[in-house]
């Protein structure tokens, strides 16, 4: 295996090639196979019961939702591993507010508190004026307001006018939205896009010196964050988000799944979860009653008459990620193990 050193989301040539045929021919003599013991490991080849010395290639679908799977547990404990900074960064700062009147910690240079929109807004012109070369951003929520994308294209477009390289990641919803795509239309080859199921919370990153990232929920306040190790995390989260991420100008990858779509198992694993309606709407940047209506399909598909039977249908079809999901036959109720 020390000349395979990979997984199944990027083959070496020699095992794309014995993967491929076996594929084609729905099985292959287990001596084709022995220079790429990786596809065993991989689990991407296993031995035909029938026969011991020929081996049968596991399903492209089965393939594709293992990784689909892979890919959403990482961002799952990234967005984990962020909410678990956010409360120690808050319960830190709980303790600064606490110190006798000193040097302004809330204003010193590395962590400075924005209290209004007007002061939010004239701190991201500054930080606009004296970026250079990088912009990293996160937006959460759906499809984006007009007004949103207008807040903001004055900036975008000076940075474009310095030859400013910007990434930007949202959710898969956002992708429905005209507004974005018009305004991605308008920035050209200077904003790169990719989505995701979830993103963290709203980011905005400066050349790797300067985040600002939201102090409440209503986003009336905001910190402006120039602590290097602060900085440096947030720019290491995006990272991984932007690796785990779908390029915006690419389909979204098919679940594998015959009568359930990508937003769904989606919801399907969060429901598995025990997250209720309204935080998964909240997640995934959609609406309850959108919410509630792919719900509707979720129960319809996998013939669940109450929202228990939808959890036990939810586990036997694999959908809540113990296992791999079985393809629903049309016009069946019930999942059957393919």
């Amino acid at each position: 295996m020390d000349g395979h050193p990979h997984g199944a989301d990027r083959l070496c040539e020699a095992g794309d090639r014995v993967y491929s045929r076996a594929v084609r021919r729905g099985r292959l003599p287990r001596r084709e196979a022995e220079p790429v013991p990786c596809l065993l490991e991989l689990a991407l080849l296993h031995p035909d019961p029938d026969d011991m010395d020929w081996l049968v290639p596991t399903a492209p679908q089965e393939v594709m939702t293992r990784l689909l799977r892979g890919m959403y547990d990482e961002v799952s404990a990234s967005q984990r591993r962020v909410g678990s900074a956010v409360e120690a960064f808050e319960w830190y700062a709980g303790l600064g507010r606490q110190l006798p009147a000193a040097p302004s910690a809330a204003e010193g240079p590395a962590i400075r508190v924005l209290d209004g929109l007007a002061r939010i807004q004239a701190a991201m012109d500054e930080a606009t004026q004296a970026c250079t070369s990088e912009v990293l951003t996160v937006q959460p929520g759906g499809i984006r307001r007009e007004a949103e994308l207008s807040e903001g294209l004055h900036r975008a477009m000076a940075l474009r006018g310095r030859g400013v390289r910007m990434r930007d990641l949202y959710t898969h919803v956002a992708r429905h939205g005209h507004g974005l795509l018009s305004y991605l239309e308008l920035m050209g080859d200077a904003v790169e896009a990719r989505t995701l199921d979830e993103v963290i919370e709203r980011l905005i990153l400066f050349d790797r010196t300067v985040a600002f990232i939201p102090a409440n929920a209503e986003r009336t306040m905001a910190l402006e964050l120039r602590h290097p190790a602060l900085v440096e995390y947030l720019g290491t989260v995006f990272e991984r988000l932007w690796r785990l991420a779908i390029p915006l100008t690419a389909p979204l990858p098919d679940t594998g799944i015959e009568g359930i779509s990508h937003r769904e198992q989606s919801i399907a694993a969060l429901l598995a979860e025990g997250h209720q309606d309204a935080v998964i709407a909240e997640r995934l940047g959609i609406s309850v009653r959108t919410c509630r209506a792919h719900i509707a399909r979720l129960s319809e598909t996998l013939g669940a008459a109450s929202r228990t039977q939808l959890g036990v249908r939810i586990a036997q079809a694999g959908l809540d990620g113990a296992r791999p999901p079985v393809v629903i036959p049309p016009g069946r109720g019930s999942p059957t193990a393919g």
